[in-house]
């Protein structure tokens, strides 16, 4: 069984993408793969918080999580554009 075939993609946190490993043993563990070192430590402050695991019955679970992306880095949008202003007259 490779590891591709032990993971499951379980969501996104900011720019960190989670995933849930089984091991050899059988045990599973929480893995979170980030786009950069401040998201890493975004999500290890979010980890080091407080986790709250709610049951929701009537939540909608959707199965599709299997093919979560990581969150694309934020493009930087150019600046506007200056407004020209009008002359001010000499006085």
């Amino acid at each position: 069984m490779s590891k591709e075939d032990k993971t499951e993609a379980v969501g996104n946190v900011g720019k960190c993408k989670l995933v849930v490993v089984t091991g050899d043993d059988g045990k599973k563990h929480l893995e979170a793969t980030c786009l950069s070192k401040e998201a890493r430590e975004q999500m290890a402050a979010i980890l080091e918080q407080e986790a709250v695991l709610r049951v929701n019955p009537k939540m909608r679970f959707d199965d599709t999580l299997a093919a979560v992306e990581p969150a694309a880095a934020p493009v930087d949008q150019p600046a506007a554009a200056p407004v020209d202003q009008p002359a001010v007259p000499a006085a």
